[in-house]
């Protein structure tokens, strides 16, 4: 066997060969950093999906609601300055399983206060002692305070009480979990595969971190069609339809299949070395023995010095606004702050605008966001870096890429403020009456109910007692088919349970679509906007460059979006519900006001990415006229200034992260 295996065995100077182990390979560890981010983004995109139906179960307003989607940017905020810190100094891939697992931690919390509460007790719900019926007119015998007094204890104990800031703790462990999760393994991958291999791994984690909110989107519309309460009563005790204005799906179910996803992905980074050999043949580096020390130079040569953690949060100020200080870097992340907000109000609460003004369910609402806008706009941001490459499109074309794209966009988003309808006529609420109805002022209709019904004349209520109604007609599984005896209803004198809806479902495909349209032309503009950030900081500036711009993202977009869209939500409410004499979630919204603000904020970030866009292109245009050598050559201005910026710009597409 042998002349080639002794040589190998008997040569001193070859060191020994490292047993072959999945953890020794880039390519296992691509694999098992996708489904991580997968995991991880999936718990983000399902905490959105899920946001109006916590806000629904436990009373929040939206503005609460929002807080509460935007905090796990919190904690990430802050400590992502001292993973840039870290950088290759500690164990990366065991730092990365730690998040993981600090995040499935955190997954768990969330979905905490379901099992610590009660089951979901819908404030309408009326109930007697000496009857079954729920929420009819009982003008002999009104509801005493007794039950209400009891339901009030309830609520205010000690576990519902604490469920918010629970909440809120585990979206802030959430948000520091994520923090070395993306910069570590993408910095590990592109240390350790080869120059010809990188950008197609990074290329795959890329296409990862679009497609998990997708994914939660669509998790949680699947989960949101299961009762909340599926696991604490029987069958015959879930009174409540999905199409039900009350209904609320178990929103927790998701969080706990995530931290299940979390952990089991966690665990092979305990495994991974701290130092992995390069993938680009160590056969070949270790057969010449001059390449190793060679590679060591090099290494050395390009590390920074070692710096204290003190000298580096003193000097990290004075390098990030050295970076702000070139115009065309500040006004393009600045345009990218305003297509982030735009992202934050639309992830966060368009599932709520499409489930009020089409009257459709949280179920169905979530599932057009995750299953059309959202792939859409991966398959715009795909296309753009495709026209980038194929074109090879420099710093100045891609400016006017950006701003043709965010035009586009304007054009397409504007007419979506004016395809909706009006609220629908609520007795004593739309058109607002400060009166109470003389028809049903005997009934005793407590102040806290809420079970919408359909008149047979149009007109809805906000409870059978409302509507005067003193009897009910079951079908064959003891639901309620119809209310009768309606004192308030003309003409039939019934009532269907459920609302009349706004009368726009023949809308929703048109908005859908255009929606979609608006997702797949404003992401265009993600792929250009990049590149134009990298090419135009020095090349030892660029890793702080697009740090200093995720931190701008989270500070300037992601933190008080979701807060500023839900409180912009919370002006159009009409009517608050009520326990316990306070607030809790909005019951009805004026919907002309709820279009016309949430989509007329949008509009607005939209005007403002494209001010910034346009400033973008002026600027380089005169940098351009600047660096032109007099006098100028025969033909057009801007021809020139074309061809100057693309033979300046011409170098390597590959991003180093």
């Amino acid at each position: 066997m042998g002349t080639n295996d002794l040589n190998m065995t008997s040569d001193p100077a070859r060191p020994p060969a490292r047993r072959w182990s999945p953890f020794n390979s880039i390519k296992f560890f691509v694999f098992c950093h996708s489904l991580l981010q997968l995991a991880q983004l999936l718990v983000s995109g399902y905490m959105k999906s899920s946001i109006s139906t916590i806000e629904r179960r436990y009373g929040l307003s939206s503005q609460k609601s929002g807080l509460l989607a935007s905090f796990n940017e919190v904690g990430n905020t802050v400590l992502i300055v001292f993973v840039s810190f870290l950088g290759s100094r500690v164990h990366r891939p065991r730092f990365i399983g730690g998040g993981a697992l600090l995040a499935c931690l955190a997954s768990l919390l969330i979905a905490l206060p379901h099992f610590l509460g009660g089951p979901y007790d819908y404030t309408d719900r009326i109930r007697s002692s000496r009857d079954n019926s729920s929420g009819l007119c009982q003008s002999e015998s009104p509801l005493g305070a007794s039950p209400s007094n009891q339901t009030c204890s309830q609520q205010e104990s000690g576990t519902h009480r604490g469920v918010y800031p629970v909440l809120l703790l585990g979206q802030l462990l959430l948000g520091i979990g994520a923090v070395p999760i993306q910069p570590f393994g993408i910095s590990y991958i592109d240390d350790y595969a080869s120059k010809k291999n990188s950008p197609l791994y990074l290329g795959i984690l890329l296409a990862v971190t679009t497609i998990g909110p997708a994914f939660g989107f669509i998790s949680g519309s699947l989960m949101l069609r299961i009762y909340v309460d599926f696991d604490k009563l029987s069958k015959e005790q879930m009174e409540l339809e999905h199409s039900d204005l009350r209904w609320v799906g178990a929103w927790w179910l998701g969080f706990l299949l995530a931290a299940c996803l979390l952990f089991l992905a966690a665990l092979p980074y305990l495994f991974f070395p701290r130092d992995m050999p390069k993938e680009d043949g160590a056969q070949d580096e270790e057969l010449r023995p001059d390449s190793k020390q060679q590679q060591q130079q090099q290494q050395q040569a390009s590390q920074p010095p070692e710096t204290s953690l003190l000298h580096f949060l003193k000097s990290f100020p004075r390098i990030a606004l050295r970076t702000l200080r070139s115009p065309v870097y500040l006004l393009v992340v600045l345009a990218q702050v305003n297509l982030a907000a735009l992202l934050a109000g639309l992830a966060t609460f368009m599932a709520k605008f499409i489930e009020r003004q089409f009257t459709q369910t949280v179920s169905f609402s979530t599932m057009m966001i995750g299953g059309v806008c959202i792939p859409l706009a991966v398959l715009g941001t795909v296309l753009g870096g495709v026209l980038m490459r194929r074109l090879n499109i420099s710093v100045s074309g891609a400016s006017k890429l950006c701003t043709g794209a965010i035009l586009l966009c304007l054009f397409s988003s504007t007419p979506l403020l004016f395809m909706g309808c009006s609220t629908q006529n609520v007795a004593g609420v739309f058109p607002h009456s400060s009166s109470a109805l003389a028809c049903s002022a005997a009934c005793g209709c407590p102040q806290e109910a809420f079970n919408p019904v359909c008149g047979s004349d149009g007109v809805e209520f906000r409870s059978p007692c409302h509507a005067g109604c003193i009897a009910m007609e079951t079908d064959t599984n003891n639901k309620t088919k119809n209310y009768i005896g309606c004192a308030c209803v003309s003409g039939l004198d019934s009532a269907s349970p459920g609302t009349c809806g706004s009368g726009c479902s023949n809308l929703l495909v048109p908005f859908v679509s255009l929606l979609g349209v608006t997702s797949f032309i404003a992401s265009f503009s993600q792929t250009p906007s990049y590149i134009m950030i990298l090419r135009t900081v020095s090349a030892e500036d660029k890793s702080l460059a697009v740090g200093v711009q995720y931190m701008l993202f989270r500070v300037l977009a992601f933190m008080p979006g979701p807060v500023l869209y839900g409180s912009i939500i919370d002006t159009t409410c009409i009517l608050w519900g009520k326990k316990c004499g306070r607030n809790t979630s909005c019951q009805y919204y004026n919907l002309d006001h709820f279009r016309q603000r949430f989509l007329g904020l949008q509009v607005v970030f939209v005007c403002g990415g494209l001010l910034c866009f346009l400033l973008t292109v002026v600027v380089l245009r005169r940098r351009a006229g600047h660096q032109e050598p007099p006098p100028p050559p025969v033909g057009s201005k801007v021809g020139y200034e074309l061809v100057d910026a693309s033979s300046e710009e011409k170098e390597p597409h590959a991003i180093k992260s």
